[in-house]
This record gives C-alpha cells, structure tokens and sequence, in this order.
C-alpha cells in the first residue's frame, strides 16, 4: 500500500502553515483577518466582498480539517474493468482535485475499474482526466504526479489515454522551486512563491523529492481542453479568456508564459487561476456561456472550488460526527451548464472520480 494519508501528524502539517508569519494581505472571497477567524478557518461565503484588483493570494484560501490519526479505507476485490465499447474511444472519466492524497486517489480508481488492486491500469480504451491541483495540503503530491504519469504511459499503451490539466497550485509549486523568496509585483504589497506556496498547504517532503521530470510535466500541462462536449477546466472562472480566443491560443500562451521564468508574469498567471466562483450566483450561467461561446462545448467542467463552498456547507473541525462535509458526487449548477468536481477532500470530504456525461 502507497503512503496513506493517515501517516504523519497532522498537527505537525497544520502547524507548518499556522506559525508562518506573512503580513495578512487580501483573502479570496475577502479582507481576511486572523484574529476573526481564528484557526485560520476562511470566512464564510456569505461575508464575501469584492477585492481589489491585483489582490494577492497569498493567505490560505480554504481550510484544512483534521482527519485524525488514520484514515481507513476498505480495501475491496478488484472491480470489473471499466464497460469497453466495441469501436471508437472508450468511456470518459474525468477526476476532481487530489492535493496529495494518494491513497483516496488510489481507492476512488479502483472503484470505477479504472486501476487494479495494485494500482496498475485495468481500463484498455478508457479515457481519464484530471483537473488539476495533485499537490499541496495532502502527505504525499509527489506520489500522485507519480501515479498520474505512470497511468498516462499505461493507458497509452492499452490504447487508452490519461491526461492532466494545469491547476493553480501546479503553477505554485513551480513558482515557488524556481523563484523562492524573490518579490513579485503583486500589486497589494510584497509577496513571493515561496510564502504564498507555505500558507496554502505546501508540503516540505513534497519540495524535498521534487525532481526537474516533475518539474517539466507540470510545466507542460494543457490549460484547458474540450472532450465529448465538455470544456475541461480547472478553475471556475474566465480568466482563462484574457490568455487567448482559442483553446490552442489559451495552451500556447500559458506554456511560454512559464517558458520564460520571468516571476512576475508566472505570479499573475498563477493569481488569476486562483480566482473562483465565477459561475456561481447571478450571472454565473452567463459567465460559463462566455467559455463555451469562445472555446466550443456544451458544459463546462471544472475543480478548483470545493463543492461545499459552492453550497455554503463548509466542513468545520467541530463537525459533531467527525466525518465532514458530506458530497455523493458531482455538483451541477448555473443553469446546468457547470459542473464542479472538487468534493473536498482537503476538509474530509469526498475525493470525485465520475464518468461523462451525466445522467442527468
């Protein structure tokens, strides 16, 4: 069995991003202050405001919940491999946020065919996507980059295919290997990589056994990508629109962006994937048809903002039952043109892998 997320304290982690003093500049959905919200827990959605423009994500955007000690998780007979049709490319997965959590990963695959009992890929023409954001808050990103190219390989050659998108802490790993401590231009006072990459989850084993394979796989990573009629995204907002009017256009000026190591560009690359809720509330549908209108696609499919805050039922670390927020699956929203893949496994949550399309 892979590294868990039951191993290593928790509270070690937790304390990791806690005791890391940084000014407290603008919160996601807000002014954010510690002292109000103590446990560095995010504010509710409801209390949100608009923030200025150029605000910089450098204070943690969403909360952690403690597991405890060990996470169990059944360990059950190899399903039958995923329904193959007779022609054509096999059926479409598409997989939510990991952060890190490897062995949820592992157990969500193994539950629809996708991968066996020892991890290997059982699903001959299946088509798998994942939206992005392996790293970061879980034990063990490196490992999922791992899984993830190793299944890429291994579905190639069943005739199948595995592919990823670029996330936004993607772009902050990298960011925070390649510049560290440099200041960057954020607009809202001094900030760096390496400071907005502790305070969201940054994981010191994670940068430790981080090699320049990883390091080139992420930095390859498409942007955004139409399948089947769903714009793949990862987050759910249209920022994706200021980088091009194509998806190839969008791919290309993300890919040389990064290309360039220049920290300030890669810093508002970075800033403008961490935007979210663009499709939520009124507005949202017209905001998701300005994607698809440009990009082509029926829906739009995305990660990135956790399910739960989508539904204002944040998890708290005072949950009586101790389990969490509670998500069965994927959320549809905005008229029915959105889908959100991220169940929140961060806050003990579901970890999402789903079939498209819908039955709906």
């Amino acid at each position: 069995m892979t590294q868990g997320a039951g191993q290593g304290p928790e509270a070690e982690r937790t304390a990791t991003l806690r005791d890391f003093r940084v000014p407290a500049y603008v919160h996601e959905t807000g002014p954010y202050d510690q002292n109000t919200h103590p446990g560095n827990a995010a504010p509710p959605l409801e209390d949100a405001v608009e923030h200025p423009e150029g605000y910089t994500p450098t204070q943690r955007d969403l909360p952690v919940i403690k597991r405890g000690d060990t996470l169990q998780l059944p360990v059950d007979p190899a399903p039958a491999p995923a329904a193959q049709p007779s022609a054509g490319p096999g059926p479409l997965f598409v997989v939510g946020d990991v952060h890190g959590y490897l062995d949820e990963l592992l157990a969500a695959l193994r539950e629809k065919g996708l991968v066996d009992t020892a991890g290997n890929w059982c699903a001959g023409t299946a088509r798998l996507w994942f939206l992005g954001d392996f790293t970061d808050r879980g034990p063990d990103g490196i490992g999922v980059i791992d899984l993830v190219m190793r299944l890429s390989a291994e579905a190639a050659a069943a005739g199948g295919y595995c592919k990823a998108l670029m996330g936004n802490h993607e772009l902050l790993l990298l960011g925070a290997k390649r510049f560290g401590d440099t200041p960057v231009n954020s607009g809202a006072g001094t900030a760096t990589f390496q400071a907005a990459w502790l305070l969201n989850g940054g994981q010191k084993n994670d940068m430790d056994r981080l090699q320049d394979h990883h390091l080139q796989w992420m930095a390859r990573l498409d942007a955004v990508e139409e399948v089947d009629g769903h714009l793949l995204v990862h987050s759910d907002t249209t920022a994706y629109l200021d980088y091009g009017d194509s998806i190839e256009a969008v791919n290309d000026t993300v890919r040389e962006t990064i290309t360039r190591n220049d920290a300030d560009e890669v810093w508002d690359l970075f800033r403008k994937f961490t935007k979210r809720f663009s499709f939520r509330d009124e507005g949202g549908a017209d905001a998701v048809r300005s994607l698809l209108d440009t990009y082509g696609g029926t829906r739009i499919v995305h990660g990135h903002s956790p399910i739960p805050y989508l539904l204002g039922e944040v998890g708290s670390e005072e949950d009586e039952d101790g389990d969490g927020p509670h998500v069965e699956g994927p959320h549809v929203y905005a008229d029915g043109l959105a889908i959100a893949m991220d169940g929140g496994v961060t806050m003990a949550g579901k970890l999402l892998v789903q079939q498209l399309p819908l039955d709906d």
